[in-house]
């Protein structure tokens, strides 16, 4: 008989760095210079509310995680709203890893031919797909030790870079010129284009974030995650928005805001303030390990995805297949041909491909935070047990959130320089729907029963 149960071999410090590595990725390194061009150094508040969304949104998952043990976020979807909800969702999320996947690789072919000018972009590319898809072959523990490691490394540039660019920022270290602390409110203000204008960045800034939902996902696959999931994810999201905001200040302090160059790494014209010899070198390293690492992270988001849907009857049967390893291959195949297909599109079409798959990500991802904060509303007064962790402020907190996200969502795709990206997103969403109506027009289609539940009970810690 086909295996079709993954493993529960993932530990808490491979599920938070698993997800560090989907949302830490250029959106930090390269993505930090438009969020501070577009708000100045007030960015930083832009970051914190982006922060407590994703708190809202992390806490949610986890208070359904422990009320629904062995499930995961689309699960959730199917609990509140139904299959055709769950199919359109599980879909939309697989192509939003696929695209993520497709970008990550070829940038990272991209900055491989920084040492590497000789060989062509394809073939570079192909070369990080392999790398990737042979990490994810691998038993789920070893999978999640390698990531571990490997976004440990841009962790570790970070807290570096932080460290680095306080000691400059205070004196502690000399450089060639003083008063830095003058660069936060010289050159137009703390809000040199308005306090509105930390709205603008929050739209780019929330789709930085995105990937971290990925938690929501290894639950089928995280040891006791019942007791230790809540703890995970408080500790996930302080760090998260701490690698985000502390860097921000740190690169607002010691360039003026409306100096940062869009060609370059913020961090890169740090650490040439530092006289770091080598530093386009050493960013180099840590800007490809970091996409990399959201690719692989990105790889396994979509294989577990194409997995929970076939075992719903929302994918083909195949995709259910797991080897004595734990790995999803057969889903793992499909990605493996769409990084293939990406490599050879960057050999012909790179610029108009980016510019299509680009604000997928941030659509898909805001759609499916929405989602999960709705699933968590209707849910809440049928849990089969009362969850030992409870997100705080119910309902008001999570209607909060919902909204914040659905202006956000709006304002995105209302953006003139998405459209083409938001066609196709809207061509792909009408797709899902139809075919999710079509399939599942028999099926009942309803969501958890409030009358057939058996009542809430004490989930013991």
């Amino acid at each position: 008989m086909e295996s079709t149960s993954l493993q529960k071999k993932l530990l808490p410090r491979h599920v938070s760095l698993m997800a560090m590595g989907g949302a830490i990725g250029t959106g930090v390194f390269k993505g930090s210079a438009e969020t501070v061009s577009l708000a100045g150094p007030g960015v930083i508040f832009s970051y914190i509310i982006g922060g407590l969304l994703l708190l809202v949104v992390m806490g949610a998952i986890a208070e359904m995680a422990i009320a629904y043990p062995d499930t995961n976020m689309k699960g959730f979807v199917r609990k509140a709203f139904g299959q055709r909800a769950s199919f359109v969702m599980g879909w939309l999320y697989c192509f939003m890893w696929l695209s993520v996947c497709c970008i990550e690789i070829v940038v990272a072919g991209s900055f491989l031919q920084y040492w590497l000018p000789n060989i062509p972009l394809w073939a570079l590319s192909l070369s990080c797909a392999a790398l990737v898809i042979g990490i994810n072959l691998m038993n789920v523990k070893n999978y999640g030790e390698f990531e571990f490691w490997f976004a440990g490394i841009k962790i570790t540039m970070i807290i570096v870079f932080i460290l680095l660019g306080g000691c400059i920022l205070f004196g502690l270290i000399p450089s060639n010129e003083t008063g830095y602390l003058q660069n936060f409110t010289a050159h137009g203000g703390f809000f040199p284009k308005g306090i509105l204008s930390i709205f603008s960045a929050l739209l780019i800034i929330m789709f930085s974030f995105g990937g971290s939902e990925l938690i929501g996902l290894t639950v089928t696959e995280l040891k006791n995650a019942e007791s230790i999931l809540p703890k995970v994810i408080k500790n996930f999201v302080w760090r998260i928005v701490l690698f985000y905001t502390a860097p921000i200040l740190v690169i607002c302090g010691l360039v003026p805001w409306n100096e940062i160059s869009h060609h370059a790494s913020p961090f890169v014209q740090v650490l040439s303030i530092a006289g770091l010899q080598g530093s386009a070198h050493l960013m180099n390293f840590i800007l490809i390990t970091a996409v990399l690492s959201a690719a692989n992270s990105g790889i396994y988001g979509c294989t577990r995805m194409l997995h929970s849907l076939s075992l719903e009857g929302e994918a083909p049967k195949s995709f259910s297949y797991v080897t004595k390893k734990g790995v999803p291959l057969y889903s793992l195949i499909l990605t493996a041909i769409m990084l293939i297909i990406a490599a050879m599109i960057a050999f012909i079409a790179q610029d108009q491909v980016f510019a299509i798959l680009m604000a997928v990500p941030g659509f898909v991802v805001s759609m499916v935070w929405i989602f999960i904060c709705l699933s968590q509303l209707k849910l809440r007064r049928s849990y089969p047990v009362s969850p030992g962790f409870k997100l705080w402020g119910f309902p008001y907190v999570t209607i909060t959130a919902a909204a914040i996200l659905i202006i956000i969502t709006g304002a995105f795709m209302l953006s003139a320089q998405n459209r083409i990206s938001m066609i196709a997103c809207v061509i792909v969403l009408a797709l899902l729907t139809a075919i999710s109506i079509f399939k599942f027009k028999n099926a009942g289609d309803k969501s958890v029963q409030i009358s057939q539940v058996q009542p809430a009970r004490k989930l013991d810690p």
